[in-house]
């Protein structure tokens, strides 16, 4: 099974919660289930434009290859020509900074995964992961 609506949508919540109690930028969050499909998306007053798919590349990106986006960041210093591939596999739909979460039940079971943008990449990752533990999840970044 995947996350659910109510429950994407509660970590939408939590995601522009922590971006706004940190003094982040404005954030856009999409939440994502396993199969890569939309289920819950928002965009804070003041985000920049084409955030969504900056925080969709994110999250799609880290269900596509089984790993959060820092991992993805690693990988693409350490096998650029690999990543490239990939992204283009993809259709563009990957990018490869922190922001991109994976979500995982208490049984460790896949969920969907979560994207933000609108700061820092770390502090991207940082609402996503907040968000995800937020909601009774595990988060996983790696």
């Amino acid at each position: 099974m995947s996350i659910d609506l109510t429950t994407a949508q509660s970590i939408v919540t939590e995601a522009l919660t922590a971006g706004s109690e940190q003094g982040f930028k404005p954030l856009t969050v999409v939440v994502l289930d396993v199969g890569g499909h939309l289920v819950a998306a928002a965009r804070q007053d003041g985000a920049s434009n084409n955030r969504f798919e900056i925080a969709h590349g994110k999250a799609y990106g880290a269900l596509a290859l089984g790993m959060g986006s820092r991992a993805l960041m690693q990988r693409a210093e350490d096998q650029a020509y690999f990543i490239a591939a990939a992204t283009a596999a993809l259709g563009g739909r990957l990018i490869p900074v922190p922001g991109g979460v994976l979500i995982r039940d208490e049984n460790d079971k896949l969920q969907g995964a979560v994207g933000v943008s609108g700061d820092s990449s770390d502090n991207d990752e940082t609402a996503a992961s907040k968000a995800i533990h937020g909601v009774g999840l595990r988060a996983q970044i790696a």
